[in-house]
């Protein structure tokens, strides 16, 4: 019995990996020449040469069409559809008996791993081998030159009016690396967070009044704004992890002007 214990603990070791993560950009920090391009909200999806695998080290059941010709080098990229589409990509993507509905999902490339020289040699390596190989439902996320901070900041307006989530800016010069990093960030109009339900405020005829959301640092918060009726009928079960926009923080670590957007399942 030890020995198949230690033989799972081995095996999750050994497909155990840590992601590149950005923190929020701030207005005083220089970005000019870095790559920018548009954040696709999506799942997340690392490929480790043999497998499909969440943020999080979940395995992904993709169909076999999906990754048998993908290369045997490692990738990082967003499982995605189209925008405003998270529901119907997160249901198909985290769905351990693949559907058909994986035909309408791309995997959009944004990162070599473990590859050597800068961010642009690595891409250029990920280019050239879909160059010799293509496939229909795999592509590279375009990446644009960012001068200032003007421009960046024109780019995410172009992005959010077509009904995209937000922008990430890269220093194209680092080596790769993981972890979260200052040398890539999250651009948004709103801000995101994630916490987990852990009471129903109801109002006297039961429908909700407000979430109390337990954040990973420990700070508990109402959240009462972004439902729809039917939510404030039924809404997400106690337990359950979300995630909602908010306008910065008070001084006691709390989200401001807080509004639920989704309930995000384990990935």
């Amino acid at each position: 019995m030890k020995q198949i214990v230690l033989l799972v603990l081995f095996v999750s070791v050994l497909f155990s990996f840590e992601v590149q993560r950005p923190k929020v950009y701030q207005d005083d920090m220089n970005i000019d020449g870095w790559l920018m391009s548009e954040k696709l909200d999506g799942i997340r999806g690392y490929w480790n040469g043999k497998e499909l695998f969440s943020k999080n080290g979940n395995r992904l059941y993709a169909p076999k069409w999906f990754t048998k010709d993908l290369p045997s080098f490692e990738l990082d990229g967003e499982l995605w559809s189209k925008r405003d589409d998270f529901e119907f990509i997160q249901s198909t993507v985290l769905d351990k008996t693949p559907s058909s509905n994986w035909k309408y999902i791309t995997y959009n490339i944004f990162e070599a791993p473990n590859q050597e020289g800068d961010f642009k040699n690595r891409l250029q390596k990920v280019k050239k081998w879909f160059d010799k190989n293509p496939l229909d439902h795999v592509k590279l996320i375009e990446q644009k030159v960012c001068k200032n901070t003007d421009h960046l900041l024109r780019y995410l307006d172009e992005v959010v009016k077509l009904g995209g989530e937000g922008v990430i800016v890269k220093d194209p010069k680092k080596a790769y690396h993981t972890g979260r990093s200052s040398h890539i960030l999250k651009v948004k109009k709103a801000l995101d967070m994630e916490g987990v339900i852990i009471f129903h405020n109801l109002r006297d005829n039961g429908s909700l009044k407000s979430l109390q959301v337990k954040l990973t640092n420990g700070v508990v918060f109402n959240l009462g704004g972004g439902f729809s009726e039917e939510q404030r009928k039924t809404p997400p079960k106690i337990g359950k992890k979300i995630t909602f926009k908010y306008y910065g923080l008070t001084k006691n670590g709390k989200p401001k002007f807080a509004s639920f957007i989704r309930v995000r399942e384990l990935e």
